[in-house]
């Protein structure tokens, strides 16, 4: 990741052409996003579904349907608000108004370059912010306004302890906390007394949970030191 950042932000990729999806999909993975990859506007609707994405970069021309119609079908799903870019061949100005007007955030015209469309990805994002506060990385997804952690689809039960640690950690990816600064950061005020050892307890027990979904080691020991949310490839 070349920034060392974890931006936890899904994006739906849906373009037709594979060899699109595959440099869109390593470029975006790079710079810390999780990317779900769609061909056409009915795989699509279903991972939309199924996932809840924070963006969509939306191509026009699928094999099954406009992709203008997907960007108004997901706005009818309960005047979902998620950003959408449309990216298109179609450059002519009256293109770019339709697009805008059928709900789209920003309408980029091929071909792309990487670099742009990231920096316009980025504009939306600081634009729409409070569109979605969900965190993501390799599946792991934790939603701070329903108070819920899933694997993919399925839900990871946590305690309140164990839920403030995994956020504290996803919301400071890539950098080692103390027990010291775990224990200041999750009580503040002093309203709770604990010890280190029952820091280690409670992440062992993170850990152990997240362990029955996935082989991926998201939180880390660093000897003498204290963890880390790991976002190493």
């Amino acid at each position: 990741m070349e920034d060392g950042k974890l931006r936890g932000k899904t994006i739906l990729l849906i373009d037709e052409s594979e060899e699109n999806r595959v440099e869109l999909n390593w470029y975006l993975s790079k710079n810390g996003f999780e990317i779900i990859e769609a061909e056409n506007g009915e795989e699509a609707k279903m991972k939309f579904l199924k996932y809840d994405p924070c963006f969509v970069l939306l191509e026009t021309e699928l094999p099954d349907m406009n992709g203008l119609d997907f960007c108004t079908w997901v706005r009818n799903q309960n005047s979902n608000n998620v950003p959408i870019i449309i990216q298109s061949s179609k450059g002519a100005d009256q293109d770019k108004i339709q697009g805008l007007k059928m709900g789209a955030d920003d309408y980029i015209v091929k071909p792309l370059n990487s670099e742009e469309l990231l920096i316009r990805i980025e504009t939306v994002l600081r634009r729409t912010v409070n569109r979605c506060s969900k965190l993501s990385f390799k599946g792991l997804t934790i939603k701070p306004i329903k108070g819920i952690v899933k694997f993919h689809d399925y839900e990871i039960q946590l305690t309140h302890f164990e839920y403030r640690l995994l956020y504290l950690f996803m919301t400071h990816p890539d950098q080692i906390l103390s027990r010291e600064q775990i224990i200041n950061e999750l009580y503040k005020k002093n309203e709770k007394v604990i010890n280190e050892r029952t820091v280690d307890v409670h992440i062992k027990n993170l850990r152990e949970k997240i362990a029955g979904f996935s082989d991926y080691p998201y939180i880390v020991s660093i000897r003498g030191l204290g963890y880390k949310f790991n976002i190493d490839f």
